[in-house]
């Protein structure tokens, strides 16, 4: 055989060798594996995002919670196209944010997803009407200029605010600029409307006229509807509900459906090397620190306070003053186990 045939033949092996190591696709509209975004400024590094995993299906209305500095607002930055994870994964609707190049990333923030900002003066140009702002966009779209005033009188007219489309922004309430702001978002059809505590400067009724109109574009425009918030009138009020902790997805409460508050289930999060995070309640309820004791039952898995180490246990167990035996591990279902 000559070097030709050779050198063929093991580059064809190569190829499928990576071939078939290559993992599998995650099912899902958004797909974040082991996500990392690391910040440096001035010598002093944050992590934002330390390993982060998400799945997303297409259609769902999913709510995003966690405290001040969790990771949540930068997770919705890099999904939305307008921040660089530093490592991991990021796919959404079949686009890797990670190889995307430049002029990728804008037709992907113009086309594929839609954004709605906490703060109102944001969403919308202020010398622009309601229906205006809604067409804007619509020229990076290049929709022909005929369609474009009667596909934003129609978003308008479903999001509640048709009255409002010669009005411009400081004509409207702060309630009517966001669902404007979510016609604008919708106004190119994408994949994804991302929204960022989108009723976090608005009082009661006007914040549950928002999410109405979230619920509205996710059910009739066919979008996928991520939302970041404090407000637990919105994240009790979908199916499920996501907490972010340290940078990682740590819980999840499913819901039989949508608009059930207060009939979830708790989950906890296990990525793809078998982290999780057990809720501080437990934690603090069963004295769990650093390293804990696994056992296995029947059909499931123990999690048990340490009780090997530090020199007044190791005293105990070689018998104390007293002679007594160090305690062994609580039965399961009472205090020292956690069960996973």
């Amino acid at each position: 055989m000559n070097d030709k045939a050779e050198t063929a033949d093991l580059a064809a092996l190569q190829a499928r060798a990576m071939a078939r190591s290559a993992p599998e696709p995650e099912p899902g509209l958004i797909v974040c594996d082991n996500l990392v975004r690391v910040y440096r400024t001035e010598g002093v590094e944050v992590q934002a995002l330390q390993g982060l995993d998400l799945t997303v299906d297409e259609g769902e209305v999913l709510a995003i919670v966690g405290a001040s500095g969790s990771g949540k607002s930068t997770l919705l930055g890099i999904l939305s196209g307008l921040d660089l994870p530093t490592a991991g994964r990021a796919r959404v609707a079949r686009h890797d944010l990670l190889a995307m190049k430049r002029r990728e990333r804008l037709d992907y923030r113009r086309g594929t997803v839609g954004f709605v900002w906490q703060q109102t003066s944001r969403n919308l140009l202020p010398y622009l009407t309601a229906q205006e702002n809604v067409m804007l966009p619509m020229g990076y779209a290049r929709i022909p200029r005929a369609r474009r005033a009667a596909r934003a009188a129609e978003l308008l007219g479903m999001l509640g605010v048709a009255d409002c489309r010669h009005r411009r922004p400081g004509q409207l309430s702060g309630g009517q600029q966001q669902r404007v702001a979510i016609a604008v978002a919708g106004a190119n059809d994408p994949r994804v409307l991302f929204a960022d505590e989108p009723t976090g400067e608005l009082d009661t009724a006007s914040g549950e006229e928002v999410f109405a109109a979230l619920r509205r574009a996710n059910e009739e425009l066919g979008v996928t509807v991520l939302i970041v918030t404090h407000d637990a009138l919105v994240s009790d009020q979908v199916r499920r509900t996501v907490r972010i902790r340290d940078g990682r997805t740590a819980t999840e409460v499913l819901r039989p459906s949508a608009g059930t508050a207060g009939s979830g289930e708790e989950y906890a999060v296990l990525d793809r090397v078998g982290r999780l995070q057990l809720p501080r309640e437990y934690t603090e309820r069963y004295g769990l620190s650093r390293r804990v004791r696994l056992t296995t039952e029947q059909d499931h898995i123990g999690v048990w306070a340490d009780d090997s180490g530090g020199p007044e246990q190791d005293a105990a167990a070689a018998g104390g003053e007293d002679g007594d035996r160090a305690p062994g591990p609580a039965p399961a279902g009472q205090d020292g186990e956690d069960d996973a």
